[in-house]
């Protein structure tokens, strides 16, 4: 085992590495690749390598797959089930066929039915951090947390998490049983949770921030150096930041990220990750491949100076247009 450094997740005693593994692109989105093509093997040996390295820290959700997700991590993780910290998500509806509704369904029948399901997908008795995946505006926030309180009594999950939410739903949320998380998009390239002041009000109630796409989904990475170098069947083609007008813009920002790196002998992924860190959030990068999970890792052990992150925060400042995270395909409840 590795001795990656293990912090707390908010004040609530859950306890898990600097870094985490996001599992989404393990499988298909209903039927199109979230981050290119996944294959089973691969991704499993990912999982396992990660373990190896410390990382147990596996992100999923209902509704990566629609289901599949889940049901891959519980192949990965048979008979090791206590070496593994889970976190999973619902709230997106899905029907008893395994297809998404359209809705997002946070009321106590939908929570109830969506744990048990989630269970029984990860072969597992309880979860270790369950996030509502959006707000159901619909149904009062008060309604959903109370609800996932109940499942912390009943022993089916541990922690309570909260996905894209702004500080009035939180105040209000924790007020019903304390969170421990909450999970929002956050890199060099995406900070609105930091112009909001939502990392403020977190800090405030002692809960936990998990970075998920600290990455800015794959484009820090550098491997895309044109919008036509996504695969086809990429769902990324239809996200702002990856399409012409900002496309080239940001090309520009993550070569001085690039040149910062190389200065720093590591790469600009590498350098993004230490970067969250440093910051105090937890970065869940995702990856299918077992080489990406020992360089992710590996930057969770990268030190920065203080005047080497104001440099970063210069290349791009607060309020940098990068493109809208969702475009009009998600009402983001930030």
């Amino acid at each position: 085992m590795s001795d990656l450094k293990k912090v707390k997740l908010g004040s609530q005693g859950l306890e898990i590495p600097t870094i985490g593994l996001g599992c989404m692109g393990m499988t298909d989105m209903m039927g199109m690749d979230t981050y290119g093509k996944a294959y089973e093997d691969e991704s499993i040996a990912t999982i396992h390598r990660s373990l190896e390295l410390g990382g147990n820290l596996l992100d999923t959700a209902d509704l990566y797959g629609p289901l599949k997700n889940e049901q891959l991590i519980a192949k990965a993780i048979q008979g090791k089930r206590d070496l593994v910290v889970i976190a999973s998500k619902f709230g997106f509806e899905i029907d008893d066929q395994g297809q998404q509704t359209g809705k997002v369904n946070g009321s106590k029948a939908y929570v109830k039915k969506a744990v048990e399901r989630s269970l029984k997908n990860l072969n597992t008795d309880y979860i270790d951090l369950y996030y509502l995946h959006r707000v159901d505006k619909t149904t009062p926030i008060e309604e959903t947390v109370e609800a996932m309180g109940e499942l912390v009594k009943e022993g089916k999950i541990r922690y309570i998490g909260l996905s894209e939410v702004g500080s009035e739903t939180i105040k209000r949320a924790h007020k019903i049983h304390p969170l421990t998380a909450v999970q929002t998009e956050y890199s060099l390239f995406e900070r609105q949770v930091e112009e909001l002041g939502v990392l403020a009000t977190l800090e405030e109630l002692g809960v936990g921030f998990v970075a998920y796409s600290p990455l800015g989904r794959g484009f820090i990475t550098g491997q895309f150096q044109k919008p036509d170098d996504l695969p086809a069947n990429d769902w990324r083609r239809y996200l702002p930041r990856f399409q012409e007008d900002h496309f080239y813009k940001n090309i520009e920002l993550l070569h001085e990220i690039e040149k910062m790196a190389k200065e720093k002998g590591i790469n600009s992924s590498q350098l993004a990750i230490a970067w969250v860190i440093a910051k105090g959030y937890v970065p869940i990068p995702g990856t299918k491949r077992p080489k990406y999970i020992e360089q992710n890792i590996a930057a969770a052990k990268v030190e920065l100076t203080q005047s080497e992150l104001n440099r970063l925060e210069e290349i791009i400042p607060l309020g940098t247009k990068t493109g809208d995270r969702y475009g009009d395909m998600s009402d983001v409840n930030v």
